[in-house]
């Protein structure tokens, strides 16, 4: 049996990335909680003592960018005297409105303006461009054990940080999980990085790593995945006392692996964090996400990938592919063909069956977009009937 590893990473939401992400979904929620039509391509830019927040909105919401901006970065931990502050960052807001030619497209697809009455023709793509959804049996939650993995390590890093458990770590942190395989199985975890932002004074290969061990990786991991010979490795760089922001500029939209599958299957370059659904970057993400999963659940396959692209303007996909990597119970291509016939991918389907039109989407800034049973693209409820319609065929 071939034996090989495979290692992926998380962050924690005080990453100067993740507080980019943050102040973004911040501002999609805020607009649709008031708007749910509204449009959102929000970018963030944080730095020492400066958050910058650009974009575009077309909404009637009334909001306030910065209140909801130092609400984020208080809400995730920067507060008090430090360079990077809730209440003492500098916050510059450059929002405009969205172009009249993308709203056009959008507002009003191509089939419609063709003369098609069909509801779901009437929304158009918001972009061209290609996306990716991964399902694999390796976890219940249907999703790639490195990344499950590092993102539990990262939350809980989190909680015990909130919760007093370990009084000294800071927001920022990052965790990184590498994995054994024999031939497509996972066998157990063979190595555990964690970098914790923490107080100064910290006896780093004392009491910090006894307290991540005790309170954090055997929390996050389960005891079977874990054996003597798993190497753990805590703050290899040392000391990291300065964190977030004021250590490194962080940008909406940089931790797209992170966000997705860690790696272990493709992603199509988009990002999710700041855009509304008519986005298909992160609207058919997630949609690709959701028929992959039912394919899994239903017993179909062991493992399966769905791409789907787009045309600017248009409703239909410009193309859909789905591989199994030879794990189909049933043709390939017939499977395939009924993904397409079950699973609607025009992006106004997409929203109504997924119901994306709701402030949902905050939550998703740190920790992984999929693989978390309270997001709607992550229910298995059309299973069922997929594994009924593919027995009849």
């Amino acid at each position: 049996m071939r034996r090989w590893f495979f290692a992926s990473e998380s962050v924690t939401e005080g990453h100067p990335d993740k507080v980019a992400d943050a102040i973004s979904d911040s501002v999609l929620d805020a607009v649709l909680a008031q708007d749910p039509d509204g449009r959102v391509a929000c970018e963030t830019l944080v730095t020492t003592g400066q958050a910058v927040v650009a974009g575009e909105l077309n909404t009637t919401a009334s909001i306030e960018v910065e209140k909801l901006t130092r609400e984020a970065v208080a809400d995730i931990g920067y507060l008090g005297d430090s360079e990077f502050a809730a209440d003492s960052i500098d916050v510059t807001v450059l929002v405009h409105n969205q172009s009249p030619d993308i709203a056009a497209g959008v507002l009003r697809a191509e089939e419609a303006r063709s003369g098609s009455t069909d509801r779901y023709d009437e929304l158009g793509a918001g972009d061209q461009g290609i996306m990716f959804g991964f399902a694999v049996d390796e976890t219940p939650e249907l999703m790639p054990l490195p990344i499950q993995l590092a993102h539990r390590l990262a939350e809980r890093l989190s909680v015990v940080r909130r919760e007093g458990v370990i009084p000294y770590l800071r927001p920022d942190g990052k965790t990184q999980v590498m994995v054994e395989y024999e031939d497509r199985r996972p066998r157990r975890v063979a190595s555990i990085l964690i970098s914790a932002h923490h107080a100064p004074g910290v006896d780093l290969q004392g009491q910090l790593q006894r307290d991540l061990w005790d309170h954090v990786v055997t929390a996050a991991i389960p005891a079977p995945l874990l054996d003597e010979s798993a190497r753990f490795f805590v703050n290899p760089s040392g000391n990291f006392e300065v964190g977030g922001p004021h250590a490194d500029t962080g940008l909406t939209g940089r931790k797209i692996i992170v966000d997705t599958y860690g790696g272990y299957a493709r992603h199509g370059g988009g990002a999710f964090s700041g855009k509304d659904p008519t986005k298909v970057d992160r609207s058919a993400a997630y949609a690709a996400r959701h028929a992959a999963k039912n394919v899994v659940a239903a017993g179909l396959a062991t493992r399966c990938e769905v791409q789907l692209a787009y045309a600017i303007g248009r409703a239909e996909p410009f193309s859909i592919h789905l591989d199994t990597f030879g794990t189909s119970e049933i043709a390939p291509e017939r499977l395939e063909d009924l993904v397409e016939e079950f699973f609607d991918f025009r992006p106004a389907a997409i929203i109504a069956r997924l119901d994306l039109q709701r402030p949902i989407y905050r939550p998703t800034a740190a920790y992984g977009h999929f693989g978390r049973p309270d997001f709607p693209w992550e229910s298995t409820d059309d299973a069922g009937e997929l594994r009924r319609v593919a027995s009849a065929l």
